[in-house]
């Protein structure tokens, strides 16, 4: 493909050079440590700051499904940057990484707008060369734990309200039903607080994800007690995943950048989680 979207950030938010990246990657999978699953992954979630930072952690989510042969990825994040447009997806056919280029699934994506047009009358903005890092930065670990090539379908958040983010999940789950898929959502917690609060607040977001309680999720903000700057993602993956037969949620693991850094004045949380479907229980 001539038609890629650059990255902004590899040689910063993760090594630029491709030896080094999947080096990187791989050795945080390998030290993430997991115990038997409840069933098959529906969908994982995971932070994303750079990998310095949060890959140690997003990496529990990864290794939740390595080995996995999904044929179609859809990874939601937030759109940190202002924007009119309440859903936004890329108008290029694929991502670049070191890694290799991942092409976008254009007939799931069509299908995708058709079913959000359709239910809720919203439409999806479709942005060149944008700079957002959230969506990006889980794909070299997609690429590296997946065991063969997949079709990304790419979603930012701009609006995370319930309206927007049901919406958004209803219509993921619609497309995906017929499909071989995984799902990712892409989110931090609490932003800036001295480390003692970041974990009360980011135990509270923690819960109320492992309660698969989309709602209560995007309550913890206007109830002061949890924040992430990607809950609407999150919330979008939880109304999915329910839709398409997951039927429990496990955190995997949790840090804070003060654990990195060393700094516990002004953190930022992550959490990793993945979301399954029991045996026998079947899509809705």
């Amino acid at each position: 493909m001539s038609d890629l979207r650059p990255s902004p950030i590899a040689g910063s938010w993760y090594p630029g050079d491709a030896e080094e990246l999947a080096r990187s990657v791989d050795k945080q999978l390998a030290s993430a440590k997991l115990g038997p699953a409840p069933g098959s992954v529906v969908a994982v979630v995971a932070p994303h700051a750079g990998h310095r930072y949060s890959g140690s952690v997003a990496a529990h989510a990864f290794r939740a499904v390595e080995g996995a042969t999904p044929d179609l990825v859809a990874v939601v994040s937030p759109m940190h940057n202002p924007h009119p447009a309440p859903v936004l997806t890329t108008s290029h056919e694929g991502y670049w990484t070191p890694l290799g280029s991942i092409d976008v699934d254009r007939p799931a994506l069509a299908e995708f707008e058709a079913a959000l047009r359709r239910s809720a009358g919203l439409p999806v903005e479709h942005i060149a060369r944008d700079d957002e890092h959230s969506l990006e930065i889980e794909l070299p670990f997609l690429q590296r734990a997946l065991a063969s090539p997949f079709r990304l379908l790419p979603l930012m958040l701009r609006d995370q309200s319930p309206r927007v983010a049901q919406a958004v999940g209803h219509a993921l789950a619609e497309v995906l039903r017929s499909r071989s898929a995984l799902l990712v959502g892409s989110s931090d917690l609490s932003h800036f607080y001295p480390s003692p609060t970041a974990r009360q607040l980011d135990r509270e977001m923690l819960a109320r994800l492992e309660s698969f309680d989309p709602q209560a999720l995007l309550q913890a903000e206007e109830e002061g007690v949890g924040f992430a700057c990607g809950r609407g993602a999150l919330a979008a993956v939880l109304w999915a995943a329910r839709d398409l037969g997951a039927d429990r949620v496990r955190v995997l693991n949790y840090a804070n950048s003060g654990d990195v850094t060393g700094d516990d004045e002004s953190v930022v949380g992550y959490g990793a989680a993945a979301i399954y479907r029991s045996s026998g229980t079947h899509p809705n």
